[in-house]
């Protein structure tokens, strides 16, 4: 389902960590924030990601890798690449937060100790962003726990905004759960329906269901906020599809978050071109960097068994698997763990050697992907259309990669990294079969029926990855392919 925009709703829920302060107020248009006439530039939007470092459910889980990726790369990621914020901070009482945050483009605004206690509102370090930040005129609070969003969604709330002078809109999400009340000790000892007649349930495709927040943002207009509010005024909602509705809140959440992330998760603005050369670094990559010498002083290394599969089933799909060392490493070992790989050892300049074997296959650089671990493969890193470094990599070298595995060296990383590979040409392959059949998805209508009088009325409802489609055609056979096609159920289901 695409999202939609909804205006002015009756009531709202306040956004968490927020105490309840009454009735959203009506406001009057004023000249701050391009509401008058005669003002020259447009309002100043900022993108606001609050990233405290006392998070008590999840240690640091702002800057925890969810797919290879620190969380609030996620959003500082969209944030910055919809074009839309005429600057994007992370606001913030942590170093290594503070690092994380730069490292992806985003400014920084130390928050004082006041708005970062346990019992500080998320209103409460807005207000003091702003106390700060004279420019700025309105300001988007986008959840670090809402790794699923994309930039699309901030461009059309920025519209809402700016173009049609909404003062604040908030994300929501369209559920089908059926509410009941609570059974209370001592006051209520039975339950009650709050949103359905039990003798009339209705199917799913017979019920719209309800919106509810999902987190993920609350933009609001300064003098709004100002006021204690992130929702009121010219109020709206807007409706993100369900699939990039993620909320991590606990530790059982981070296992679903990962996946929905890999599925559905935005990844950059760049076109993926498809792999078709991985070079690996040897030492502390397809080993742990650990050397063993025998007696008579010859050289033992380990590697892992899934690596060794990792790289069979790479050169299976048609991807090339290179070695490189920039130390004399023996290569009649390497030979003995029969990769099969083209390898360079005593190298020098990595960048070199690599930009020669890419221009001997005639590839650009996109189509290589990069696994290193160590200072002399950063500009090969950086370089490269797809680059990962394992789980113990030098800091220097996670800083200029996209993903970093999970695995360290020698145990895993690679088998890793070629899955993530896969996985990402899955997701390009999709998106691009998707696109040139147009916001129809895979769903082809084929009119086979000829036959009259025509059937009154025939209901359809078929769910894919990109679309809902519902109407009342006769004679439609309907075929669809698409693997992430919707689970469809009688009855509504919890999500």
């Amino acid at each position: 389902m695409d999202s939609v925009e909804k205006g002015a709703a009756t009531s709202v829920s306040n956004p968490r960590g927020r105490p309840s302060r009454g009735r959203p107020p009506k406001l009057q248009r004023n000249s701050r924030g391009g509401q008058g006439r005669g003002v020259e530039k447009p309002p100043h939007l900022a993108a606001l990601v609050l990233a405290r470092g006392g998070s008590k459910g999840i240690p640091l889980k702002n800057i925890k890798h969810l797919a290879g990726v620190p969380l609030i790369g996620w959003v500082l990621r969209a944030a910055l690449d919809s074009g839309v914020f005429q600057s994007v901070w992370v606001s913030t009482d942590h170093d290594e937060i503070e690092n994380v945050a730069k490292q992806f483009g985003a400014q920084v605004h130390r928050r004082s100790s006041e708005t970062s206690k346990d019992s500080s509102t998320s209103l409460d370090a807005i207000v003091e962003f702003l106390n700060y930040h004279n420019e700025v005129d309105i300001v988007g609070n986008i959840q670090a726990t809402s790794p699923c969003l994309h930039p699309t969604d901030l461009q059309k709330v920025a519209e809402m905004i700016r173009e049609k002078g909404y003062d604040s809109v908030f994300s929501v999400v369209r559920r089908h759960q059926f509410r009941w009340s609570e059974i209370q000790k001592g006051v209520r000892e039975v339950t009650e329906p709050l949103n359905l007649n039990p003798a009339k349930r209705p199917r799913r495709q017979d019920w719209d269901g309800e919106l509810y927040e999902n987190g993920s943002f609350y933009f609001a207009k300064r003098h709004l906020i100002e006021m204690g509010y992130l929702q009121g005024g010219k109020m709206a909602y807007y409706e993100m599809r369900a699939e990039h509705s993620v909320d991590i809140d606990v530790d059982i959440d981070w296992p679903i978050a990962e996946q929905r992330v890999l599925r559905f998760g935005y990844f950059g603005k760049e076109k993926l071109k498809e792999i078709k050369l991985l070079v690996c670094n040897i030492d502390g990559c397809l080993t742990n960097g650990h050397i063993y010498v025998s007696g008579d002083q010859k050289e033992i290394i380990s590697y892992d068994v899934k690596d060794a599969i990792g790289i069979s089933l790479l050169k299976k799909s048609g991807i090339e698997v290179r070695l490189i060392s920039e130390r004399a490493c023996s290569k009649q070992t390497l030979s003995s763990l029969k990769l099969d790989c083209k390898m360079e050892v005593s190298v020098s300049d990595k960048l070199a050697v690599v930009d020669e074997w890419r221009k001997e296959m005639g590839l650009c650089w996109k189509e290589v992907a990069y696994l290193g671990n160590e200072v002399s493969d950063e500009e090969c890193l950086k370089r490269a259309g797809l680059s990962a470094v394992p789980a113990d990599a030098c800091s220097a070298a996670q800083k200029t990669v996209a993903y970093i595995c999970k695995s360290n060296g020698g145990r895993g990383a690679i088998r890793e990294f070629a899955e993530h590979i896969f996985l990402l040409m899955e997701k390009e392959t999709r998106s691009t079969e998707s696109h040139r059949q147009g916001h129809w998805g895979n769903v082809e209508l084929q009119n086979k029926a000829k036959c009259s009088p025509a059937p009154s009325k025939i209901n359809i409802c078929l769910h894919t990855e990109n679309l809902t489609i519902s109407g009342a055609l006769p004679h439609v056979t309907y075929l669809w392919s698409t693997a992430a096609a919707t689970n469809h159920q009688t009855q509504p289901r919890r999500e």
